[in-house]
């Protein structure tokens, strides 16, 4: 994670200027919010400029002391969210890193099987995208769409809730997406109830002895002295989506052991937390969840919703 940048520090823009050159999506985040930054910084200017700067206070030393102040709360307001610029920028130069890579051969692996009714196929590896709003949203989408077509229409239709979701934790909304997406297989394998309705399940998060809602039966892969066995648990069942990822966001907030899972702002150390933490028990859940998040199928999902 890149610090904002320190106008007292000039190794910190160096730093910057280094990560840069990278074209990572967190150096790509911090490039933004420096040149929200510089906006800020000449907003702030000009209305200081606007102001009469007569007065037995106003010197060439205060104006100076003042200038280096506004350059920093510049820096922290752009640090903190700013006005939107910052956003604007990361997603248009997110896109140009991405229509610039030459690597559009996907390398297909298998899902895991953990903490799901069933396996999934196909799990690419490339790297991350930032969060941005999709211009075709899933607020629309029926109640079975996140797991009735393409990954690209899972991101579509489970986008909005996993923004609220992912507000409540302050981490990127594409790792929640991530995660639903290797726990059911971009929704194929979705924990079902007997009837065949869906159990919304996103996270195949069980039902312990304290949960009070409706559950439902399903076979799972655990991972007991490093080998994998089979067997029948009690799964939670929720009326819809939303409340999948609303459960979900409470459980990591509630639970003294998931507490550094909030604020992770990098694929693997998001994976990892989760799997320090004991969420899964598969010894590879922490790679295997980097993976996805990285990968080129929720990558091109993402762009192509964001068109």
């Amino acid at each position: 994670m890149l610090d904002p940048v320190n106008i007292f520090d000039p190794s910190s823009l160096a730093t910057l200027k280094t990560a840069a050159k990278d074209q990572s999506p967190e150096a790509i985040k911090a490039t933004a919010k420096q040149f929200e930054a510089l906006f800020l910084q000449m907003v702030l200017k000009t209305m200081r400029e606007s102001v009469p700067q007569d007065g037995m206070f106003n010197s060439d030393a205060t104006r100076f002391y003042q200038g280096l102040s506004d350059q920093q709360l510049a820096a922290v307001m752009a640090h903190k969210g700013g006005i939107g610029l910052a956003a604007a920028l990361e997603r248009q130069l997110m896109q140009q890193a991405l229509s610039s890579e030459t690597d559009t051969e996907p390398m297909t692996l298998r899902m895991p099987t953990t903490r799901q009714a069933q396996p999934s196929t196909q799990t690419p590896t490339s790297m991350s995208l930032p969060h941005w709003t999709p211009a075709a949203t899933g607020a629309t989408a029926n109640a079975q769409a996140a797991g009735a077509g393409t990954p690209q229409q899972f991101v579509d239709a489970l986008w909005p809730q996993a923004q609220d979701a992912a507000h409540k934790l302050d981490v990127p909304p594409h790792f929640l997406i991530g995660q639903a997406a290797l726990e059911t297989g971009w929704g194929k394998a979705e924990i079902r109830r007997a009837d065949g309705q869906p159990s919304y399940n996103l996270f195949n998060i069980k039902a312990g002895k304290d949960w009070q809602g409706a559950t439902v039966d399903a076979q799972t892969t655990e991972y007991e002295n490093g080998q994998a066995v089979t067997r029948t648990e009690r799964f939670r069942a929720y009326s819809s989506y939303a409340e999948s990822f609303a459960d979900y966001a409470q459980l990591m907030q509630n639970a003294p052991r998931y507490a550094s899972v909030a604020g992770q702002d990098s694929a693997s150390g998001f994976a990892r937390a989760l799997q320090s933490a004991g969420y899964a028990t598969d010894p590879a859940y922490a790679d295997k969840l980097t993976r996805v998040i990285n990968g080129t199928t929720l990558r091109q999902s993402l762009v192509a919703s964001a068109r």
